[in-house]
C-alpha cells in the first residue's frame, strides 16, 4: 500500500516531527546533554518507522518535498542578509584561515576515498562517490555529480552518492554536538567565551528589536531577494559550474543589506531581527522535511566495502575537526562551536551545521564568530570550491 502525501501534508508531518523531537529532548537527558538537534531526533525516528514499513511491505510513503526547497532558500536568504562589508572586514583573517581548512578537508575526503577504494579493490571513481561529493557537497552535489560519474561507466553512481549523502547527513548531525560539548567541558572553554557582541553581526542594536508589524516587511524583503536571486543563479549556470539553488538569493540578499547600510541614508531599513526569526523557522522546517524524507533502506544496498569507506569519512571528520580545526581556529569556545558546525556541513549540509551549533549554543552561550564563519564559508565558498576539486579529481583518475 502506497501512501502519497502532498506538500502540505509533508509540511504538517515535519512540524509534528519537530514537536516530537523537542519533547524527547526535554524528557531524555542523553539527547539534550549531547546536543542532538531536535529535527534529527524526531526525524530519524520517523525515517526508521518509514523504513520498517517499506522493508516489511506494509506501507510505502511518498512525500512531495517541494516546500523543503522553499524553506531551504528562505533560510539561506536570511543568512545572506547577515553578510555586509563591515562584518567581512572584521572577520577577514579568521575567514581566510577557515576557508583554507575547508579546502584541505575537501582534498583529504577525496584522497581518503580514492586511496582506500584502491586498497579494498574498488574503482577509484566509486570511491569518489563517498568523498566530498556527498560529504561536503550533500544531496545537492550528489544529485549533480552522480550522473557525471555514470557517464564514466560507474553504474549506480547517483544512488551510491545519494545513499552516502544520507549517511553523512545523519552522522554529521550525530557527531557534531557531542564533539563540541566534549571540547567545551573537557577544556573548560566557557571561560574563553566572548559575550555576544551584536555590533559584530548587526551594527545597530535597534535592528535586533522585534516588532510584530515588521514581520510582513521582513517577509517581503526575503521574497524580493529570492526573486532577484533567480537572475544571479541563471547567470552563474552559464559558467558551466554547479552551484546550489540558493546561491543567487544569498548574493541578492547581501547586496540589499549593503545598499541599505551604505547608501540607504536610513530610508531603506533591513529588518534583521525579524528576518533572523523567519530564517530560524525556515531552518527547522527544512531539517524536519529533510529528515522525514530520508530513505534509510538505500543504505542497506551499500556493500560492505562502501560501508568501510563511509566509516572512514566519519573518522576523518572527527579527527580533522577535533585536532586541526579546533587548534588552528584558536583553541577557545568559538573554535569548539566551529568544530560542531564543521561536522555538520563537512558530512551533510550547512543547515545541519547551523542546527549543531544552535544545539551547542542553546546549552551554553552564543558564538557570533561561529555563526558568521560557518554560513558564509559553508554556503558561499564550500560548494564552489568543492565543484572545482571534484572536477580536478575526476579528470586525473
Amino acid at each position: 500500500m502506497k501512501v502519497q502525501l502532498d506538500m502540505y501534508q509533508t509540511l504538517a508531518i515535519a512540524v509534528l516531527v519537530l514537536l516530537l523531537g523537542s519533547y524527547l529532548r526535554k524528557k531524555i537527558k542523553f539527547l539534550e546533554r549531547f546536543c542532538i538537534p531536535a529535527p534529527v531526533v524526531g526525524g530519524l525516528l520517523f525515517a526508521i518507522f518509514t523504513c520498517i514499513c517499506y522493508v516489511t511491505h506494509i506501507l510505502e510513503f511518498s512525500f512531495d518535498d517541494t516546500l523543503k526547497e522553499v524553506c531551504m532558500v528562505f533560510f539561506f536568504t536570511s543568512v545572506g542578509f547577515q553578510a555586509n562589508l563591515k562584518v567581512l572586514k572584521k572577520g577577514g583573517k579568521s575567514m581566510v584561515i577557515f576557508l583554507g581548512l575547508v579546502i584541505v578537508l575537501i582534498f583529504i575526503q577525496n584522497g581518503v576515498a580514492v586511496g582506500l577504494s584502491k586498497v579494498i579493490g574498488l574503482d577509484s571513481l566509486i570511491g569518489m562517490c563517498t568523498g566530498s561529493i556527498p560529504m561536503v557537497g550533500g544531496h545537492g552535489t550528489a544529485g549533480a555529480f552522480g550522473p557525471v560519474l555514470e557517464d564514466f561507466n560507474v553504474k549506480g553512481a547517483t544512488t551510491i552518492c545519494t545513499a552516502a549523502a544520507t549517511f553523512g547527513l545523519i552522522f554529521g548531525s550525530l557527531v557534531g554536538g557531542p564533539l563540541g560539548k566534549r571540547l567545551i567541558e573537557k577544556k573548560n572553554l566557557l571561560d574563553t567565551a566572548i559575550p555576544e557582541d551584536d555590533s559584530l553581526l548587526i551594527e545597530d542594536e535597534k535592528k535586533h528589536e522585534r516588532h510584530s508589524r515588521m514581520y510582513a516587511s521582513a517577509v517581503f524583503q526575503l521574497i524580493i531577494a529570492i526573486g532577484i536571486g533567480t537572475i544571479f543563479s541563471w547567470a552563474l549556470t552559464k559558467t558551466g559550474l554547479t552551484f546550489p539553488i540558493y546561491i543567487g538569493a544569498m548574493i541578492a540578499a547581501a547586496l540589499m543589506r549593503n545598499i541599505a547600510e551604505y547608501a540607504g541614508n536610513g530610508k531603506l531599513v533591513i529588518h534583521m531581527g525579524e528576518i533572523n526569526d523567519l530564517g530560524g523557522i525556515s531552518l527547522s522546517l527544512f531539517l524536519g522535511m529533510a529528515m522525514i524524507t530520508l530513505k534509510l533502506w538505500q543504505l542497506a544496498s551499500l556493500a560492505l566495502p562502501l560501508v568501510i569507506l563511509l566509516g572512514a569519512q566519519i573518522i576523518v571528520i572527527v579527527l580533522f575537526t577535533y585536532f586541526i580545526v579546533f587548534n588552528i581556529m584558536g583553541k577557545d569556545y568559538d573554535a569548539a562551536v566551529l568544530v560542531a558546525g564543521t561536522c555538520g556541513f563537512g558530512m551533510g549540509a550547512t543547515p545541519n551545521a547551523m542546527a549543531n551549533m544552535q544545539a551547542v549554543c542553546d546549552k551554553y552561550v552564543p558564538s557570533v564568530k561561529a555563526y558568521l564563519l560557518i554560513p558564509l564559508i559553508g554556503s558561499l565558498f564550500a560548494d564552489f570550491l568543492n565543484s572545482l576539486v571534484i572536477t580536478f579529481f575526476i579528470n586525473i583518475l
